[in-house]
């Protein structure tokens, strides 16, 4: 039996299991285009700093941003990071900066999260200074503690997918099912950052991860690529193999109010023009 097919089999009963994220508030309005709040991963500019990805993110036309931890500040401050051990004056001139070009920080990771509650305390207290509503991780061996900064703070917990296969079993977290096992019952915060790119890495149809996952999408790293399987690349959403408007449909019908985050892996000098595109994508989508 192919992996798909055994995810179909299974997404209808972990899909009526799940619990809903509609305990956090939604994205203000003034964050979306096309019905999403859309914007980009950081790390789509990581050939540039910070300031730079906000400018270019803004130039793209996104509404939202989500960093990533070590990409440093500034052309002018190179030397200063962002991360979760950012200084309170790093902070204030990330937000001066996001101000500047009316972005709204809504996510950092993905990072690891420690066990251990005091560090990963400073992960949420980075994240509640910024505004942001949630983080995204792939440390599910950090579950409980995540769990009870998670209600404390009111800050949703993403646990995010690179690409898996069998033959590599000690590495989980690429497989949908897994996940949804991982947060059966789990308070209502702790869901999935899907990575569309990663699943199709992975050959799995990204619409049937989305389904499996049902009510637990917390963020999205939307991708469309090229081709299925390893050493696939990004292309603008539409022109690939993923389906990105039957995926839009699936998060509408969802309910989901969390972030679309375009990590564009390609091109990497001079992707705007391709990010462009899939947030026109967007647009279009929800003008029709």
């Amino acid at each position: 039996m192919r992996h798909s097919d055994f995810f179909l089999m299974m997404s209808g009963a972990l899909a009526a299991a799940a619990l809903s994220l509609h305990a956090q508030a939604p994205l203000p309005e003034d964050c979306k285009t096309g019905g999403f709040a859309i914007g980009c991963q950081a790390y789509t500019f990581n050939q540039f700093s910070a300031f730079e990805a906000i400018e270019k993110t803004a130039k793209a036309g996104g509404k939202v941003i989500e960093f990533y931890p070590g990409q440093k500040l500034s052309p002018q401050e190179p030397n200063l990071k962002v991360d979760h051990n950012a200084s309170a004056d790093v902070i204030a001139k990330l937000k001066a900066k996001l101000a500047q070009h009316n972005l709204r920080a809504v996510n950092y990771g993905v990072v690891g999260i420690s066990r251990n509650e005091a560090e990963a305390r400073k992960v949420f207290e980075f994240a509640r200074t910024m505004g942001m509503r949630a983080v995204t991780t792939e440390s599910a061996d950090a579950i409980n503690t995540l769990e009870k900064l998670a209600r404390e703070y009111d800050i949703a917990v993403g646990f995010h997918n690179h690409p898996g296969r069998m033959s590599n079993p000690g590495y989980k977290i690429w497989n949908p099912l897994y996940v949804a096992g991982l947060l059966e019952g789990r308070d209502a915060r702790l869901g999935a950052a899907a990575d569309t790119g990663h699943w199709l890495r992975s050959n799995l149809n990204p619409l049937e991860c989305l389904r499996i996952l049902k009510g637990r999408i917390v963020s999205s790293h939307l991708k469309d690529l090229n081709r299925m399987g390893e050493g696939a690349h990004d292309v603008p959403y539409g022109k690939g193999v993923a389906n990105v408007k039957a995926i839009l449909d699936e998060l509408k019908a969802q309910g989901f109010q969390g972030n679309i985050s375009i990590e564009y892996e390609y091109n990497w000098e001079n992707n705007v023009p391709e990010v462009t595109e899939c947030i026109d994508f967007v647009r279009n989508y929800g003008s029709k």
